[in-house]
């Protein structure tokens, strides 16, 4: 083999194996968009999905999501997206904001591409419908927000492997064994997904309020690295 083959071959696998580490990386995603990449890129992928840009700023996008109207916001670090924002376009009354708050605490508990919360943190969760918001944000400073968490890529599948091996009658010595390991993987892979946080808020402004989400990459955060 010459050396220029051999060169050839050690540049090209060492490309695929970069490739392929950039694939294995399991980010956080935004309407199956990762929460990855240049800012410029990533406003092409959202206009792609139907929303348009601001007429006001050139670097935040005005659509609809979740059915509702709202504005996106980039955030990036070290010129990668970090962070998308999405915050309410429209401002709502005390008792709808309660409403559309507790909504969203169910549907993300629904989503089967989150990780099960317990039906009592979503209960303590959820705004009752006497609470004085306004009085609890002004006096008590209480932050009205909630955090839930992506599944990786091969949560599901782990489980439903899992579940089957679970579910057969005659389980064998190698069943268990396999049961046992798939257990573990899976609560790898759970602790995984605590680093694909989504969440969101409740901001007040002029005695009206809206809903701000986020959908975060932390590999992208800043972590004090450039202090």
């Amino acid at each position: 083999m010459t050396k220029y083959c051999a060169n050839f071959i050690l540049v090209f696998a060492m490309t695929m194996l970069s490739v392929s580490l950039y694939a294995q990386k399991d980010v956080t995603q935004f309407l199956g968009i990762p929460i990855d990449g240049y800012k410029s890129e990533m406003i092409q992928k959202l206009k792609s999905k139907g929303f348009t840009i601001n007429p006001h700023k050139a670097d935040v996008l005005d659509g609809e999501f979740n059915g509702t109207d709202v504005n996106i916001f980039i955030g990036t670090n070290n010129n990668k997206v970090w962070r998308i924002a999405i915050m309410d376009a429209n401002d709502m009354s005390e008792g709808n904001i309660k409403i559309r708050f507790n909504n969203l605490l169910r549907q993300f508990q629904n989503n089967k591409n989150y990780l099960d919360t317990p039906d009592s943190i979503i209960l303590k969760r959820t705004i009752p419908e006497s609470e004085d918001i306004s009085y609890e944000l002004t006096v008590n400073k209480k932050r009205y927000q909630a955090v839930f968490y992506q599944k990786t890529a091969a949560y599901d599948s782990l489980t439903v492997e899992k579940d089957i091996l679970m579910a057969k009658k005659n389980r064998n010595d190698n069943d268990v064994e396999k049961i046992a390991d798939l257990i573990v993987k899976i609560f790898q892979e759970s602790l995984k997904s605590l680093d694909k946080s989504v969440w969101f808020m409740i901001s007040e402004r002029y005695g009206k309020y809206y809903i701000t989400m986020f959908y975060e990459n932390v590999y992208n955060k800043a972590n004090g690295e450039d202090l």
